[in-house]
């Protein structure tokens, strides 16, 4: 069984909106045991639309789409798929009613192309949608499938993860392949794989590397007749990989190392503050994105002006003249300040150069000093990283928070 991948949007085609989307859905398609063979991006014209669909029908049995299920009039998915299979668009009293009341709860007027969202091809099913206006879309017509996602990702999620997933396990039937992904941290890809080569050469399950930023992944993948059955090959080889890796695996799938951190924190009954300059509150927010956060993460300071880090943190300006901002005294200085100042028990500073280019002081592109202050002293950990702005941003509090969390299992 084979599966194509369209994504429709003006937008996509102008480098407007990266498609994360596609990726996602691909990866989802494998886990269900579907080839996902040819990805095609379309925009918003009907004609295109269509002749993009046609041709992925011709070639696949499945064929998803993502994007241009919304209220507008370049909102033209759902018009070409009825016309791709050769079917009609009906409306769906229960859904137009729901729009309206939707509306009317918020006081917003409603326009009528908002009911556009209430249209399907007759041989469709609509697939609820708990946080946007527009159903997706479940068509089954002569022995081929078209499944219509929302673009946004707070719509898109939850369809592909939920309902559209159970859809597309239960379709392939006899097999699946399923995969559970191993998160590393502290060394590098080819490291890993010479750790774990012996475990590479297996058939079924196995297990490939791919890099990530400032960290590795390993997939562990098997075919099955079930996922239970899956997940006991799968978990033996887990285990063997935790044992080799050491405190270096520090979570899987979708756990991030942030989260893994706070789980540390809050199990240790502990908490952290920030102290930001160059990451201007990319620390904490990477923080704060995890439901919960609060019980481990005080809170922070964006000190990013000299002016900033006396006045927030009361750094000395005598050591600000002699070191400069971006120095190891600076950061451990604001580390130790953020500690005191909001009694956390851990006190986290970022300080350093994002570029593009040399800072007042001459300190390089790329120059990063990071703190932690805790119960029994300070470090810090000077680097020297490469890439744009974003790049040392992302890198910096990777680095932070990889600190922390060898801290805590200390």
């Amino acid at each position: 069984m084979t599966a194509e991948i369209v994504s429709v949007g003006t937008e996509l085609l102008l480098g407007q909106i990266t498609d994360t989307h596609a990726p996602h859905m691909a990866r989802i398609l494998a886990e269900c045991g579907i080839g996902c063979t040819h990805r095609a991006t379309v925009g918003d014209n009907l004609d295109r639309a269509v002749a993009t669909l046609r041709q992925a029908l011709s070639r696949a049995d499945v064929v998803v789409t993502i994007g241009g299920l919304g209220p507008t009039m370049d909102d033209l998915t759902r018009d070409a798929i009825a016309i791709a299979l050769d079917d009609t668009l009906e409306e769906v009293p229960e859904i137009s009613e729901k729009l309206r009341k939707f509306f009317a709860m918020r006081n917003i007027p409603m326009v009528e192309s908002n009911l556009r969202q209430a249209y399907k091809p007759t041989c469709a099913v609509q697939i609820d949608n708990p946080n946007g206006t527009a159903p997706g879309l479940l068509c089954q017509k002569n022995g081929k499938v078209v499944i219509a996602l929302p673009g946004p990702k707070g719509e898109f999620d939850p369809m592909a993860k939920g309902p559209v997933k159970e859809f597309l396990e239960q379709m392939q039937g006899s097999q699946i392949i399923h995969s559970k992904v191993v998160r590393i941290i502290g060394i590098g890809e080819s490291t890993v794989e010479e750790m774990v080569k012996d475990l590479m050469n297996g058939e079924n399950p196995t297990v490939a590397p791919y890099a990530q930023p400032a960290e590795c992944h390993l997939r562990v993948t098997a075919k099955a007749s079930s996922r239970e059955e899956a997940d006991a090959m799968i978990d033996p080889v887990v285990d063997q990989l935790r044992a080799i890796l050491g405190h270096h695996l520090y979570g899987f799938n979708e756990t991030t190392i942030e989260e893994a951190t706070l789980d540390l924190l809050v199990a240790r009954g502990e908490t952290v503050a920030v102290a930001e300059s160059m990451t201007g509150g990319g620390l904490g927010a990477r923080f704060t994105a995890i439901p919960g956060s609060s019980k481990a993460f005080v809170g922070g300071a964006i000190v990013y002006t000299v002016g900033a880090k006396e006045a927030l943190l009361g750094i000395s300006p005598a050591l600000l003249s002699e070191h400069g901002p971006v120095s190891e005294p600076v950061a451990i200085a604001m580390a130790e300040a953020i500690r005191e100042r909001t009694g956390a028990t851990w006190g986290v500073s970022i300080s350093g150069n994002a570029g593009p280019t040399a800072d007042m002081d001459g300190k390089p592109v790329g120059l990063t000093f990071v703190a932690i202050a805790g119960p029994n002293g300070t470090i810090c950990d000077q680097n020297k990283y490469r890439g744009i702005r974003e790049d040392i941003q992302r890198r910096a509090s990777q680095t932070a928070i990889s600190m922390l969390r060898w801290k805590l299992l200390e």
